[in-house]
């Protein structure tokens, strides 16, 4: 009797039960509501059901040495994680995003793009906050890169840059990224008139075939030029898009964006969830990431929609100022806030056509920034 009574008292101490402390609870929780509002408020389920329940895998309490936990090298976890950690899958995403990208409203209307580049100012400014609060150099980087509302290229380069804090600065762009309908229109209505809320836009001119197909090579030689080190993201977002777009080659692009952007979605997203382990995840640097994010992210916003009036003062027609808010790379849910802000005033007012010009210029900045942070990173 007494050797069952010592058995089961072990059984019990070996359960996750009974090493759970209330950092895991904390997680636990954390994973449950990110699962509650990809299912129940649809704040992109496709990212935050796969983290969500990636948290929960990662806060159950297991034994070191068992080849359970991501952070140890002989577990299955651990070897899927690598495609994170090596920046293997954030590549293969963007592949996906080209392959369904359409740029032709961006293409009917170029300088529309440069509010997708007005949005990286958050970016920037982000940076220099990280290092005014003590973080390194290269973790204030890709802390900053937050502000790109773009969660594969946040992964990417702290995977280059900061790999001890791609759990936290995953999660926050993530987070970020879903709570796009709440953080925007705020930012959007504070800084326009109603008279700028109501500007209608110009049907675009139609964009040929022609122009589709040559855009993704020269749009690929431009920028990765002009920034080498954003050739893994910006290659094969361009190269997914000429395969949509020279038509010969539409099985590929079905392929990438379906079956390959799916599967490696599946795999970023619990991944990255399963590596926010209490004891790595709940620390000040957390904290201070998810702070700096918000105030990238709104910053972002901010400096899209501003550019945008600016610009109006030099150009006719005038262009209406919220498109200024889808320069941040959320695609397609900033374009689409853009689009409900809009309409909001006017029923009859339909932007979203236009908003993804910007939308996916942020795309393209937010890669840009990252490959010009990366590359002025000392090595």
């Amino acid at each position: 009797m007494e050797e069952i009574t010592r058995l089961i008292g072990e059984f019990i101490a070996n359960t996750g039960f009974a090493m759970a402390d209330y950092r895991h609870i904390i997680m636990i929780v954390v994973g449950l509501t990110f699962i509650y509002l990809g299912i129940a408020k649809h704040y992109e389920p496709l990212l935050l059901v796969p983290i969500g329940f990636g948290i929960l895998m990662g806060n159950v309490p297991v034994f070191a040495g068992f080849g359970l936990s991501i952070y140890e090298d002989n577990s299955v976890l651990h070897y899927l994680y690598f495609g994170v950690t090596a920046g293997v899958y954030p590549p293969l995403i963007f592949l996906g995003i080209g392959a369904m990208t359409d740029f032709s409203t961006m293409l009917a209307r170029p300088q529309l793009m440069l509010l997708g580049a007005a949005a990286q100012m958050g970016v920037f400014l982000t940076l220099v906050g990280a290092l005014f609060l003590g973080f390194a150099p290269k973790e204030a980087a890709s802390i900053a890169i937050i502000g790109g509302a773009d969660g594969p290229t946040a992964i990417f380069l702290s995977a280059k840059l900061a790999p001890h804090l791609i759990g936290p600065i995953a999660v926050a762009a993530y987070s970020y990224m879903a709570l796009v309908p709440v953080i925007q229109p705020p930012i959007m209505r504070l800084l326009t008139t109603k008279e700028e809320r109501l500007i209608k836009m110009e049907e675009p001119r139609e964009v040929s075939k022609k122009e589709k197909i040559v855009f993704p090579i020269i749009g690929f030689l431009l920028c990765c030029f002009l920034a080498p080190a954003a050739l893994p993201l910006l290659g094969m977002l361009f190269f997914g898009n000429l395969l949509k777009e020279c038509v010969v080659t539409e099985r590929l692009a079905v392929a990438a964006r379906n079956a390959v952007i799916d599967s490696v979605t599946i795999l970023l997203g619990l991944t990255v969830g399963a590596s926010t382990q209490a004891e790595y995840f709940l620390n000040s640097k957390s904290i201070g990431i998810f702070i700096l994010g918000a105030l990238s992210f709104g910053i972002a916003t901010a400096s899209g929609v501003i550019f945008a009036k600016l610009m109006n003062l030099f150009i006719r027609p005038k262009i209406n100022p919220l498109l200024g808010a889808a320069g941040v790379s959320a695609v397609p849910d900033s374009a689409r806030v853009v689009q409900v802000v809009g309409q909001e005033e006017d029923p009859t007012n339909f932007l979203l056509m236009h908003a993804m010009a910007p939308n996916i210029s942020g795309v393209i900045g937010s890669a840009i920034a990252a490959g010009i942070l990366w590359s002025f990173m000392p090595k």
